[in-house]
């Protein structure tokens, strides 16, 4: 079963490459592994806000059961020899809440910095307005001063963690204009 709220879409990133957007499916589990041993420690301690060496298998099956019914899975791909490559990835699950959700966003290095971070955070806000949420949230590490630039230009408003001074609070009412820049 797939995401709902969420058509496939080809993008071209600012450096000239064209990613393929699609919903993440349940047969994903070997491409994000896969993707997984392409992130670098960094990004990966970014992503996961302490040093992982090895993927959770059992988590990852968790997440790709959960996401059809209490969330969004948004996957970044390329063609490859075997087939496709993960290249990036966004999700949003649906918490005790059922008006909100908790966002991620995982993009490779070689990738960084062409915009599809950015394009997976806005099909990911235009997924969870079209399941009628009213607010995102997200937990990101301070030293991840990309994410937090990146949050700020799409709206979040930010605050700090009253429970880990290292973790930053991003939030954003879907109800509210989704990216400042695209107003100025």
């Amino acid at each position: 079963m797939s995401s709902p709220s969420f058509n496939d879409v080809d993008v071209v990133l600012r450096d000239g490459r064209a990613v393929h957007l699609r919903a993440m499916h349940c047969s994903d589990e070997g491409e994000l592994m896969q993707f997984f041993e392409r992130l670098d420690p960094e990004t990966r301690y970014m992503r996961f806000m302490h040093v992982v060496r090895k993927p959770h298998v059992k988590r990852l099956r968790r997440v790709l059961a959960f996401i059809p019914e209490r969330g969004t899975g948004i996957v970044a791909t390329i063609p490859a020899d075997d087939g496709i490559d993960v290249v990036g990835g966004s999700s949003l699950m649906i918490g005790p809440d059922p008006a909100s959700c908790e966002f991620a966003v995982t993009v490779t290095a070689a990738y960084a910095r062409t915009g599809l971070g950015r394009t997976l955070m806005s099909a990911l806000i235009a997924a969870a307005k079209a399941r009628g949420l009213l607010e995102m949230e997200g937990f990101v590490l301070r030293a991840n001063t990309a994410m937090l630039r990146l949050a700020d230009r799409l709206g979040f408003t930010t605050s700090a963690d009253p429970e880990d001074f290292s973790v930053v609070i991003c939030r954003l009412r879907l109800d509210a204009p989704v990216d400042r820049l695209a107003q100025a």
